[in-house]
């Protein structure tokens, strides 16, 4: 009963911080991974398809939609790779941007049944340099980071709660050019900081999850995870020097809430909302959102 109490309070918690702009779960790409998500038994051992379609609110009323598929292969019962395909589309002042954003892949070997280390890469599908008019976009209107990246990470299971640490580092920036000081005085785009040759520092995250089920088919696990920027970003001025993004380093504290229904022998439905209790200062790589709705369809086989 305490255990369901506190479930309770921590969806109101959520549900009260929705409207605060944070990252939410829609960091650089790490905490939606498979390997990095709460997950059961069941899904370390067998081969999985996914679909998924997301919603959230990012800063400067943009709305942005999500999409993804993602396929799992299990080799033996210790090791395994999993890729995954997204693309995102964002609307809000008059501009409307849609398009495929990156490709990650991953392999994944379990030490025991308790313990599983994952290595992989997000390789992007464009260099976050769209334009409209003639002038670069910021990075909120871009459908990827544009970087290619290194992601470590490991997971531990310890008497029912799941504990994830994870490292996601750009081996190549991307070819933004924004520069805030093109668009007219009074534009919203004005507002957002400039990115232009943007370098974006590494994320390490944590995620502390605790699965609670309720019958054969459905499970809900509320979790915390709070993820770490290493460094400041940094952008070039109109002047050529390069300069660091203040406030852009730090924490991002968010809550997450998945709901589990089983459907069938081998499929399962997950809702999924995030939303940030704390933030960082300065968030120019375009990914602030206030909260994050997220449905997905897998199946085993």
């Amino acid at each position: 009963m305490r255990i369901y109490f506190s479930v309770l309070t921590f969806l109101l918690l959520l549900a009260s911080n929705i409207q605060l702009n944070g990252q939410g779960c829609s960091d650089a790409g790490v905490c939606t991974l498979d390997a990095f998500k709460p997950a059961s038994d069941a899904d370390y051992s067998t081969n999985h398809f996914k679909i998924g379609l997301s919603n959230g609110l990012a800063d400067y009323d943009i709305s942005i939609f999500g999409a993804y598929l993602e396929y799992g292969r299990k080799f033996s019962k210790r090791f395994g790779v999993d890729a995954k395909l997204a693309a995102m589309m964002q609307n809000g002042n008059d501009i409307s941007a849609s398009g495929l954003s990156d490709i990650y892949l991953n392999a994944n070997y379990a030490v025991s049944e308790k313990t599983a280390f994952t290595i992989g890469f997000k390789i992007p599908l464009n260099k976050a340099d769209r334009k409209k008019d003639g002038l670069p976009l910021p990075m909120d209107y871009q459908s990827s980071l544009g970087t290619f990246d290194l992601v470590l990470g490991v997971s531990r299971k310890f008497n029912g709660l799941i504990v994830v640490a994870a490292y996601q580092q750009p081996l190549t920036q991307n070819d933004n050019a924004f520069i805030s000081e093109e668009y007219p005085v009074g534009a919203k785009l004005r507002k957002i900081h400039s990115t232009n040759q943007f370098k974006r520092s590494g994320d390490v995250l944590l995620r502390v999850s605790y699965p609670i089920h309720f019958g054969e088919k459905l499970r809900i696990t509320p979790s915390l995870l709070p993820i770490y920027h290493l460094g400041e970003d940094k952008f070039t001025n109109t002047n050529g020097s390069e300069q660091s993004i203040k406030g852009s380093d730090g924490v991002t504290l968010n809550g997450n809430v998945y709901v589990d229904y089983a459907v069938g022998k081998n499929g399962n439905l997950q809702l999924s909302l995030a939303s940030p209790f704390v933030v960082r200062e300065t968030r120019p790589d375009g990914l602030t959102r206030g909260y994050v709705v997220g449905l997905e369809y897998g199946v085993r086989f």
